[in-house]
């Protein structure tokens, strides 16, 4: 059972998640803050100095009834994108609970109609990851066609007999047409760093971007797309889950890719149909792919991890916003979250039912 950190009066003490954490300490003026995950020890250290904050010492994911436990008896709770927080355990929560402020900018894992119905606020960390996402999907991107994960495993493996002129030969990226599914803040930065490799970017996105933005990144827009898979030699998915985007990429749209186009994904891996997408690149019908997430994390389907081996997919735990600025950024905004929501005002990262 993980171990939680409360501060009382500047003394620190440890508790259970038990009978001692539903203990509510008298006189308490400052909000009951759960925190599920191990933050960073900054925004830890500051959010200890503001609320009385309980910190996921142990870093250990809450088990379902340690999750039920805090949502009683927390004003806010701050899960991260491994808690689901759905409208079952919602209907648990407490009177008491105010806000919930995740951890992360995707709310998937979060049933935000349910929270709003019970009149609790919901809040994200928009903005502070594109820049490092979109670096992630470029790392990828290049990574790929270009077997890099393949030749440094060669080194490392002592298997290197030298150079020579037909050897690991990988696919040019200057020139080709890069698909960038969701044209949001990540496809942006994304559609930054090709341009400068010389990639012709296109997009697909719910709506069309305004054409001084198209201008500036030199784009194409595609209302289609299918025409536009149809077209590509790279595709980056980039858009948010939702119920509209699950399996986007479906087997039919991926059978519509030619056999020497690339997919790589940083976004959710539910968007992505994984068995079709691996029976593809199995069948020399795809070329590869580069995965950063995947549809049932943290499982990672064992044919993946074959095809990994083999050299046709980079595979990645995650990473995509694994910076220490960014996480700590993240603290921040979840920290002005919560300080604007009990200072009686709106808070600026307030997620609603069927916004993203």
């Amino acid at each position: 059972m993980p171990k939680w950190a409360t501060v009382s009066l500047g003394l620190v003490k440890e508790v259970s998640t038990g009978s001692e954490f539903e203990e509510q300490m008298p006189g308490r003026k400052r909000p009951l803050v759960v925190i599920t995950r191990k933050l960073p020890d900054q925004v830890e250290t500051r959010m200890r100095e503001l609320f009385d904050a309980r910190l996921n010492v142990d870093d250990k994911p809450m088990s379902q009834p340690e999750l039920v436990a805090a949502i009683k008896q927390a004003e806010v709770l701050v899960p991260t994108v491994t808690d689901k927080i759905d409208a079952a355990l919602i209907a648990q929560a407490g009177e008491q609970l105010k806000l919930i402020a995740n951890f992360g900018n995707g709310v998937d894992n979060i049933d935000v109609a349910a929270a709003a119905e019970k009149g609790i606020t919901v809040t994200n960390t928009p903005n502070v990851l594109n820049e490092d996402t979109a670096d992630m999907t470029m790392a990828l991107l290049l990574a790929v066609p270009r077997r890099l994960v393949e030749g440094a495993n060669t080194l490392t493996s002592g298997d290197w007999a030298g150079w020579s002129p037909t050897w690991m030969l990988g696919r040019r990226i200057g020139g080709k047409r890069l698909g960038i599914v969701g044209m949001g803040r990540i496809g942006m930065a994304v559609a930054r760093r090709a341009k400068a490799f010389g990639l012709s970017i296109h997009y697909h996105n719910r709506n069309r971007v305004s054409p001084a933005l198209e201008e500036e990144l030199e784009t194409t827009y595609w209302d289609s797309l299918d025409q536009m898979l149809a077209r590509m030699d790279i595709i980056s998915v980039n858009c948010p889950s939702t119920p509209a985007t699950f399996h986007l990429l479906s087997a039919r749209r991926l059978a519509l890719l030619k056999p020497t186009a690339y997919v790589v994904n940083t976004a959710r891996g539910e968007i992505i149909d994984e068995a079709a997408l691996i029976s593809m690149i199995e069948q020399d019908k795809l070329a590869g792919a580069g995965l950063d997430v995947f549809e049932h994390e943290p499982a990672v389907n064992k044919k993946l991890m074959k095809l990994a081996a083999a050299g046709k997919v980079v595979l990645l735990p995650h990473l995509g916003s694994a910076t220490i600025e960014g996480r700590i950024d993240m603290g921040e905004k979840v920290i002005i979250n919560i300080r604007t929501c009990f200072d009686g005002h709106r808070p600026p990262d307030r997620v609603l039912p069927g916004i993203l």
